[in-house]
C-alpha cells in the first residue's frame, strides 16, 4: 500500500488493497481516484495527510455513513467548513491491529526459546496505544495444511492463515516488560482516543473490532510504558533501560512505512548496529520494499 507519493495513484493503489476486505473502502478509493475535484481538495493538504486510511476515517468521524455510498463521502468532503480537514490534520493513522500477534508470537517465542524461556521486555516502535504489547495475553489459533494448531491460553483466539513450515509455539511467550515508544502515544484509558481507533478498523471488519474491544480491556488492565519522541533518537536509550528488565525484543508491525526513505535508513543502520553489540532482538513486520536490504538477506517473499 503507498503512503505517500501522487495523490491519484496512492488512491488507485489503496482500491486495490482494499478489494476483498471493505467494499466500501474499495469503492470510495474508486471514486476518489476518478473525481478531479476531491482529488483537487485533497492536493490541499501536507504529502502525509492525504492517506486514504486517514481522510475517510476523518469523514466517518463526523458522520459520514459507512457502509454508505460514494456521494456521501464526496458532498462531506467538498462541503467541509474545516471540521474534517481539522480531524485529519490533528489525528493520524495508528491502527493497533492485534491480530498482528498471531504473526508475531511465533518469532517472539524463538527468541524466549533461545534465552532458556526467560520472560522478554518488549519495546514497540510505533505503538500506538501499545495493544500488541500483550501476546501472553491472548490464544492463537494457526490454520494450517496439516490441521489447526492452538497456542496461548488467553483471550482470543487471533486466526491466522499459514502456508508451508513455521514454528508454531504451544504457549505464547513470557513477558517481564512491556513499553513502546510514538509520536503521539494514546492513553488505552482515553475513550475519545479509543473510539478513534475503532473508526480506523474498517466498516465490514467486525471481527477485527471486537478484537480491538477486547484488547483495550486487556491493556486497560496493565497499561504499557509508552514514550512519546523520536524513535531514531530515544530507542537507544531505551532498549538500555529495557535491558534491566529481561532479554530485549524491539519489533515493529506496519509502522516504517511511513518515515522518510532517508529515515528508513537510518533507522535500519540504527537496528543493526545495536543487534550487532548484543543489545537487543529485532522483529520488523513489514511491507517487503519498506526495507528493501533487509528482504534481501532472507528468502524470496
Amino acid at each position: 500500500m503507498i503512503v505517500d507519493g501522487p495523490t491519484l495513484e496512492a488512491y488507485r493503489d489503496f482500491a486495490r488493497y482494499a478489494a476483498g476486505d471493505s467494499r466500501t473502502l474499495e469503492a470510495w478509493a474508486t471514486g476518489v481516484a476518478g473525481d478531479p475535484e476531491v482529488l483537487a481538495w485533497l492536493e490541499q493538504l501536507p504529502v502525509p495527510k492525504r492517506q486514504p486510511n486517514l481522510v475517510f476515517a476523518a469523514a466517518r468521524w463526523h458522520g459520514v455513513p459507512a457502509p454508505g455510498p460514494y456521494a456521501a463521502l464526496r458532498e462531506a468532503l467538498l462541503s467541509d467548513e474545516g471540521s474534517i480537514r481539522e480531524t485529519i490534520m490533528v489525528r493520524a493513522t495508528q491502527t493497533n491491529e492485534v491480530g498482528r500477534l498471531a504473526t508475531l508470537v511465533p518469532a517472539f517465542a524463538q527468541v524466549a526459546a533461545g534465552h532458556d524461556g526467560a520472560p522478554l521486555a518488549l519495546l514497540e516502535v510505533g505503538a500506538s496505544a501499545g495493544l500488541c504489547l500483550y501476546p501472553d495475553r491472548w490464544s492463537y489459533a494457526w490454520e494450517t495444511s496439516w490441521g489447526p494448531v492452538l497456542g496461548g491460553a488467553g483471550v482470543g483466539p487471533l486466526h491466522c492463515l499459514v502456508g508451508g513450515a513455521a514454528p508454531l509455539p504451544r504457549d505464547a511467550p513470557r513477558v517481564a516488560w512491556r513499553g513502546g515508544i510514538d509520536l503521539n502515544p494514546l492513553e488505552v484509558t482515553d475513550d475519545d482516543a479509543m473510539r478513534w481507533l475503532s473508526t480506523l478498523v474498517w466498516p465490514e471488519q467486525h471481527d477485527r473490532r471486537r478484537h480491538l474491544e477486547q484488547a483495550v480491556e486487556v491493556a486497560r488492565a496493565e497499561p504499557p510504558d509508552l514514550v512519546r519522541g523520536d524513535l531514531l533518537e530515544l530507542l537507544p536509550r531505551l532498549v538500555r533501560d529495557a535491558a534491566e528488565q529481561g532479554p530485549v525484543v524491539v519489533f515493529h508491525s506496519a509502522v516504517v512505512a511511513y518515515l522518510l526513505e532517508e529515515e528508513r535508513v537510518r533507522f535500519q543502520e540504527l537496528m543493526t548496529a545495536l543487534v550487532a553489540d548484543g543489545a537487543c532482538h529485532w522483529i520488523s513486520n513489514e511491507g517487503k520494499h519498506v526495507l528493501p536490504d533487509v528482504t534481501a538477506t532472507g528468502p524470496a517473499v
